[in-house]
């Protein structure tokens, strides 16, 4: 979708809103001690990433700034800021490649691949927590594999494809009714 700086900037903003919203009010949470997922937390970075690498960055910096300001706890917003990483190279992928979204079994590899990113940048932040012995005490009762390769690694692929699904879903959705407006206007 090509969009002018105002337009950007409008998008941007309202993703940021929707971005920091979620989490804080989703009734959706999935809890499995000591994690929990909320759902559709990854959707407005997720829509950002569509538009492009400018606008999936700067979802992901605000919400990331939301969470700070918010008063969560700094894991949670460091782990936020990891979402920089994948927003950016996934949005910088789909603006190289759009057919990737084309096919339904490139679409879910892709998925599945920006899932993988997003969980690993997710682990190193909680790894460091993990070992520098920051961590609640449920996380070292349930072990390093339990806690921090399974509830956040594999989880953290299994909620962003998830989120993901979700996106691309809201996003088809968004695409199609511009294009029915477009083409009653004329």
């Amino acid at each position: 979708m090509k969009v002018n700086k105002v337009q950007r900037l409008t998008i941007s903003a309202l993703l940021i809103a929707v971005g920091i919203l979620i989490p804080l009010f989703s009734p959706i949470k999935l809890v499995l001690e000591p994690a929990s997922f909320t759902l559709g937390s990854h959707v407005a970075i997720f829509i950002g990433m569509f538009i492009s690498p400018v606008v999936a960055i700067s979802v992901a910096v605000g919400t990331t700034f939301g969470f700070f300001i918010g008063g969560f706890p700094i894991i949670v917003v460091l782990r936020a800021a990891t979402h920089v990483i994948f927003a950016g190279i996934g949005a910088w992928i789909l603006e190289k490649r759009p057919k990737i979204l084309s096919s339904t079994k490139n679409t879910i590899l892709f998925s599945f691949l920006i899932g993988l990113l997003h969980a690993a940048c997710e682990v190193v932040v909680v790894m460091f927590f993990y070992f520098a012995g920051g961590m609640q005490g449920a996380y070292y009762s349930q072990g390093f594999l339990q806690s921090i390769i399974g509830l956040v690694g594999i989880g953290s692929v299994i909620h962003s494809m998830i989120d993901f699904q979700l996106s691309y879903i809201i996003w088809r959705g968004l695409v199609a009714r511009k294009r029915m407006s477009s083409n009653s206007i004329n």
